[in-house]
């Protein structure tokens, strides 16, 4: 019995879901070495909140499986997201260099990937994962006034697009965008 409260009480400290932040949250804003088609340049996320809402995901490591088909799927979707006026932009802990190929080759040369070494913006959003150096997956959709107004956290990757663009399609409806 005492191994199973103890279990329970790990399972709860360390549950990533109960961690995230959550609509109503101020977003924390940053700045991160990013890169775009492969060429580096600095994401200021104020500065894209001045042009719509952000999508920002959080995927623990470019070019394993799942990241590389959650990157495809976004890549797809980035005309539609821009079409509503929002920013995507997905967050790991790699280094530039690696980012810079992942941009062009997995993200299609379609949206931003930011690099966060350090963690330092991982942690601001809870987005830490267990393993170290690796963050969870989730998504989150910030407004124009800086709020979170959606959060996704799951292990589909492809489930963070179709929910990330339902949420970024109802902030445009209610002319929230």
């Amino acid at each position: 019995m005492k191994h199973l409260i103890a279990i329970l009480a790990a399972m709860a400290v360390l549950s990533p879901a109960w961690a995230a932040l959550k609509p109503g949250d101020t977003a924390p804003v940053f700045k991160t070495q990013a890169a775009v088609a492969g060429q580096p340049f600095e994401f200021n996320m104020a500065q894209a909140l001045k042009k719509g809402p952000v999508v920002l995901y959080f995927f623990p490591k470019a070019f394993t499986q799942g990241c590389t088909v959650e990157a495809n799927a976004f890549a797809e979707a980035t005309p539609q997201f821009a079409a509503l006026g929002a920013t995507v932009i997905g967050v790991s802990h790699d280094d530039i260099e690696t980012l810079k190929k992942f941009s062009r080759e997995e993200c299609r040369d379609k949206f931003a990937v930011g690099s966060d070494p350090q963690g330092r913006t991982i942690r601001a959003y809870d987005a830490g994962g267990l393993a170290p150096n690796r963050a969870n997956r989730i998504s989150y959709v910030v407004s124009t006034d800086g709020k979170i107004v959606f959060v996704h956290e799951g292990s589909d990757p492809l489930k963070h697009v179709e929910e990330t663009m339902q949420a970024v399609q109802r902030l445009k409806a209610a002319g929230k965008s």
